[in-house]
């Protein structure tokens, strides 16, 4: 059976999709538009097509993982520490490469205006959504503690597929987050 190659808004995604993949796998030195076009299986010239620039390569990628980022969102209704729970171990789980890339391009983005943009923006449309759930908690002002809330779950994630928790299993993962989550959530609750 013949592979589908991507047409239109699917192909800009698998673009994106191997862009990920090689930025997590080869770091940046290893992403060129050639080395996507063959990770996607697309045609050479695929990727220079849509993102003529390497900026532009890297700004998808952004892009591509906040798109996942907002998906993966669980329904409203749950508990919120439990939604927590479950979106920091889920992507460290399920979403590794993810991870690696945007801490990669976290550090790219130090140096270049454009691609810290996109992460800032993408970095508060989460901290929005992160809000809500804390405010859904009863912490005061659920704004300002989204940054430290976030943080510390970047942290864990970082720490997850990139540190010494490389070495817990899945569940001694989820059981750390899970009291690391209560115990911020108690503090912040109850102030200073």
């Amino acid at each position: 059976m013949t592979k589908q190659v991507p047409r239109g808004a699917d192909r800009q995604e698998a673009i994106a999709d191997a862009a990920i993949h090689l930025v997590a796998t080869r770091g940046l030195r290893g992403l060129t538009h050639r080395a996507v076009d063959t990770e996607a299986g697309l045609p050479p010239g695929s990727t220079s097509y849509y993102l003529r620039t390497r900026n532009a390569l890297l700004t998808a990628c952004v892009h591509r993982m906040l798109t996942r980022d907002v998906a993966g969102m669980p329904p409203p209704g749950a508990d919120p520490v439990e939604l927590m729970v479950a979106m920091t171990a889920g992507l460290a789980q399920d979403r590794p490469d993810d991870l690696v890339a945007r801490y990669e391009l976290s550090l790219e983005a130090s140096r270049q205006p454009e691609l810290r943009a996109a992460i800032v923006d993408g970095g508060r449309q989460l901290r929005a959504m992160l809000a809500q759930l804390l405010a859904g908690l009863g912490v005061p002002d659920p704004e300002a503690a989204a940054w430290p809330v976030a943080a510390m779950l970047d942290g864990l994630m970082y720490d997850r597929v990139a540190g010494t928790g490389t070495t817990l299993s899945p569940e001694a993962f989820e059981a750390a987050v899970r009291r690391s989550v209560t115990a911020l959530i108690a503090g912040l609750r109850d102030g200073p």
